[in-house]
């Protein structure tokens, strides 16, 4: 609630009511209000001829009053009374009749022979058109309700959009326009000033300075944002660490059965440079599912041991955990790397062994879960961190990890590929690094839509798949039917297919509302062929290896993300078999058509996210507030990449320059770091 001490309350026209419904909308102060932009605008500018009016349509016209208007009242019920004030208008091309209900005292304010400029919507029927409450003003007035671009904005129950705007405009006559870009700037880049800016964003003059305004702000929050990034950059560098000694990586890519890519030995150079740095790595790793991340990360962690520093790498599943082991485990042991595995299921007498035994330096490599996390958890040399599907861990986690070495460099892995701009955007600080070639022999899997009329000869190729030996995942959006209309629910579905379709097939149900011990049991045992099918959610989405799965079918395709469904469809073509991804969508909305269709033809997943990103916007490649993403009141990181990327080279070229910032950069980027993880991560 609204106290005395509100500055809002200084505000001419807000009393403690309006002060409070302001404060559900997040307004605190002046200054908040100058920056709550609108969030759509009505273009009242274009006069339309009566005759031209289209029903249903918003339009303002000018038009004279041919009739004395009429008054009448209607009964209702309880005594109550509908006022009712009816007149005729005019121009040189039609008449329209107009209705005003409970506006009585309007019967004498329009006058016949007087023109006004009207703001309404057309109705009509087989009866005739006519329009009800419009709003007005004489022709001559200076254009408030009509004639003028209307700013619309977002409300809360019990504050109308003139309130609203009334405010802004309060707080708009006493905040000063504090401008954050350089005169240069501006000139450089054709943008307005800030007061120009504020003032035509709440009271369009134009729809080119609407534009005009919009460019301006969107370019100031992207510049803002940018030098914020690189002060924290520089400020995160500070720190000092031994340099890593040059190692020799011939012995580690001679032990692989496989050649290393190109993508992958350019992403090991990188990081071998942060190594030699002296200052404590912080990169992203980001490639398909298939690319090699483990290998990168495996010959990381190599160069640490031979180093001498531990790695700990943490997976957010225990199977996950155990099946880097297992990979990374027999690979490192003949060159004198030692690895552990670390998880929850273990033992209260197997982990103390274990700890002790890391806490004495036995072990290299650490691999686990949330195990890791623990502060009975203790490293002897701990240098490198690696956080594989990385997105499931927070902020915090991740700092828990690093708090138990002297700096150690931080490797995050993801497997959602993301347009490089955004993953600037996601990440804050970190460097990123993109692996965007396959291991040669890794077959594409064919993807194909198909509607309901296919679900016949979907069963039999899911049939011919299982009799061949192979493995199938179905994915359904839903969980428990009636948990979202017209989608097939996984609990559901999974028993219909055991008990009707394939009765003769093994069939397994996994979804997120299972135990963390029971999904893991139902993921190895399809893993270890236990199970035919297996119906999930997107649970599956980030998942061990199943060489054996040959075909993934996507019930409800059109509910997903493209980014989403890249990421499902990589969970098969691990194994040598040919693998296929049917996806099933009875929609037939020609976007969604189109969408899924791009699918179908690439499996270039940073494609797929640009596309994803343009169709969608950002919020599909990340579902919490906690991995960093910033919130712009303006900006659209698809819409406005252009604006976007300009605002980021000014930025880098402004904070490395050795003039201090400008007073109003320096201000607004104080407020954006003081904001924490609202602002930056």
């Amino acid at each position: 609630m609204a106290t005395v001490k509100n500055p809002l309350l200084a505000l001419p026209g807000v009393g403690p009511k309006r002060a409070a419904l302001l404060e559900k909308l997040g307004l605190h102060t002046p200054e908040d209000l100058v920056r709550f932009y609108p969030r759509a605008y009505e273009d009242r500018t274009k006069l339309v001829a009566v005759a031209e009016l289209e029903a249903g349509v918003p339009a303002c016209f000018i038009a004279s009053v041919v009739t004395n208007p009429q008054s009448h009242a209607i009964p209702k019920p309880g005594g109550r009374r509908l006022e009712l004030v009816k007149v005729t208008v005019a121009d040189d091309t039609a008449r329209l009749h107009l209705t005003f209900f409970n506006q009585g005292y309007l019967a004498e304010k329009l006058h016949r022979g007087d023109t006004y400029c009207f703001y309404g919507t057309l109705t009509g029927d087989y009866l005739g058109y006519a329009m009800t409450n419009p709003l007005f003003e004489p022709v001559e007035a200076a254009g408030v309700l009509t004639r003028r671009i209307l700013p619309v904005y977002s409300l809360t129950a019990g504050l109308t959009n003139k309130m609203a705007a009334q405010a802004v405009q309060a707080a708009m006559a006493v905040v000063p326009f504090a401008e954050p870009l350089p005169e240069a700037l501006r000139a450089r880049y054709d943008l307005c000033g800030a007061a120009e800016a504020l003032r035509e964003i709440h009271n369009p003059s134009s729809a080119d300075a609407l534009e005009n305004a919009r460019r301006r702000l969107i370019f100031e929050e992207f510049y803002v944002f940018f030098a914020a990034l690189s002060l924290m950059r520089a400020r995160r560098t500070v720190v000092s660490v031994p340099p890593y000694e040059e190692t020799e990586l011939s012995e580690f890519e001679n032990a692989l059965p496989f050649a290393l890519t190109g993508a992958q030995k350019r992403v090991i150079a990188e990081i071998l440079r942060d190594f030699r740095s002296g200052r404590p790595m912080s990169r992203l790793v980001q490639g398909d599912v298939g690319s090699g991340k483990t290998m990168v990360a495996a010959a990381a962690a190599f160069c640490a041991a031979k180093n001498g520093r531990q790695t700990a790498l943490l997976a957010p599943t225990e199977i996950l955990a155990r099946q880097h082991f297992e990979r990374l485990s027999p690979l490192l042991a003949p060159l004198g790397v030692r690895c552990c595995l670390l998880t929850g299921s273990l033992t209260p007498t197997q982990k103390r062994d274990l700890r002790a035994r890391i806490a004495a330096g036995e072990f290299d490599i650490v691999i686990g879960t949330h195990a890791l996390l623990t502060e009975t958890t203790v490293f002897s040399a701990l240098g490198l961190v690696v956080a594989d599907e990385q997105h499931r861990f927070g902020v915090a986690q991740r700092a828990a990890l690093l708090e138990k070495g002297a700096h150690p460099h931080l490797l995050l892995m993801s497997a959602t590929p993301i347009p490089r701009t955004l993953a600037l955007m996601m990440y804050g600080d970190l460097e990123v690094s993109v692996i965007d070639e396959l291991p040669p022999g890794r077959q594409p899997v064919e993807t194909f839509l198909v509607n309901e009329s296919y679900r016949a000869r979907l069963n039999g190729f899911i049939r011919k798949q299982a009799e061949e030996g192979h493995q199938c995942f179905i994915v359904c959006p839903a969980i428990e039917e009636g948990e979202t209309e017209d989608l097939k629910a996984a609990e559901q579905w999974a028993q219909t297919l055991k008990e009707r379709v394939f009765p003769h097939l093994r069939v397994a149900l996994l979804h997120g509302k299972m135990k963390g011990a029971e999904k893991e049991d139902v993921m190895g045992r399809f893993a270890a062929g236990e199970f035919d099918l297996l119906v999930s959610t997107t649970v599956i989405e980030v998942g061990v290896d199943v060489p054996n799965a040959t075909l993934m079918v996507v019930e409800n395709a059109d509910r997903f993300g493209l980014s989403q469904l890249h990421q499902l469809r990589g969970r098969i073509g691990r194994g040598s078999a040919k693998s296929y991804c049917i996806l099933v969508s009875d929609n037939k909305g020609a976007e969604t058509i189109r969408r899924l269709r791009a699918l179908c033809a690439t499996h270039d997943g940073f494609r797929i996210a640009e596309e994803d990103l343009k169709l969608r916007g950002p919020g599909d490649f990340f579902g919490s507030r906690q991995h960093g993403l910033p919130v712009f009141r303006l900006g659209d990181l698809a819409q406005d990449l252009s604006v976007l990327q300009q605002a980021q080279q000014a930025a880098a070229e402004t904070v490395s320059a050795d003039a201090p910032l400008p007073d109003g950069l320096r201000e607004a980027v104080q407020k954006l770091l003081e904001q924490g993880e609202n602002g930056l991560n």
